[in-house]
């Protein structure tokens, strides 16, 4: 008599194996976020080029070099640790924050904020530029960020875009449901074509989503129209429902 899928699967993967699978996997996911989300890259870097160093050394027989790598070698832990504390200290606290539930329900009331902000900046002819940062840390690609870490509300972020203002020239950062800065001035789209109607908040707003990852939403100051750039790619002329639902689309929120 055959065996069931199931008692076959048994015999093949033991509970251990499935607690070994599960443990490499918050490892790889871990080091996603420092690499990614905390600029781990640059550590990753340095580690290679150490390592490039030391396998030179070793081939060529340089015995004082390599003496001196393998010294560095020796306490290289201790200074990573003090040298990316504070990625590390990020990391750890994003582990014990708050439940994905939580997080979903807080990012979906701040982008219903941000609709009922763009909405009023819209039909009074408010220019604003809003960045929602996903894994990609938009500042590693952005000038002259003031920070702020505030909640997001419609009053905040119509007193930054009001004209005159000292931060209403440049984009506002959002990521979760907190401003994290404003008045950053972002790189300008490349390789797009020519195009009169496209202003500078516009070609900030496709630059920015070409660079990285974020998702972000513009009025127009001219004629308050509403547009969207994802991925280096404009909609233009959105109605609140429409800007909702690519909102919510392209941030991972489900629907009420």
């Amino acid at each position: 008599m055959c065996e069931s899928p199931l008692l076959w699967l048994r015999h093949l993967f033991s509970w251990k194996d499935l607690l070994d699978v599960t443990l490499l996997s918050v490892l790889f996911y871990l080091f996603f976020l420092f690499v990614v989300q905390y600029r781990g890259y640059k550590l990753l870097l340095g580690f290679a080029g150490f390592l490039a160093l030391w396998v030179v050394a070793a081939l060529l027989k340089l015995q004082a070099l390599s003496w001196l790598l393998g010294q560095i070698w020796a306490v290289s832990l201790f200074a990573l640790v003090v040298i990316f504390q504070p990625e590390l200290r990020r990391l750890l606290q994003s582990l014990g924050g708050p439940g994905i539930f939580y997080q979903r329900y807080g990012k979906a009331k701040a982008v219903k904020k941000v609709i009922k902000a763009v909405a009023y900046m819209a039909e009074k002819q408010i220019g604003a530029l809003i960045v929602f940062e996903r894994n990609i840390p938009v500042t590693n690609v952005s000038e002259g960020c003031v920070k702020i870490d505030a909640l997001v509300s419609p009053e905040l972020l119509i007193t930054i875009f009001y004209p005159l203002t000292p931060l209403h020239d440049g984009a506002v950062v959002i990521k979760g449901n907190r401003i994290t800065h404003a008045a950053c001035v972002l790189p300008l789209a490349k390789g797009v074509e020519a195009d009169t109607k496209l202003g500078t908040r516009h070609r900030a707003a496709i630059g920015i989503t070409q660079e990285t990852d974020a998702v972000a939403v513009v009025v127009s100051e001219e004629t308050g129209a509403i547009s969207l750039a994802v991925g280096g790619k404009l909609f233009r002329d959105l109605t609140e429902e429409e800007l909702k639902e690519l909102l919510y689309r392209e941030l991972g929120i489900e629907e009420d």
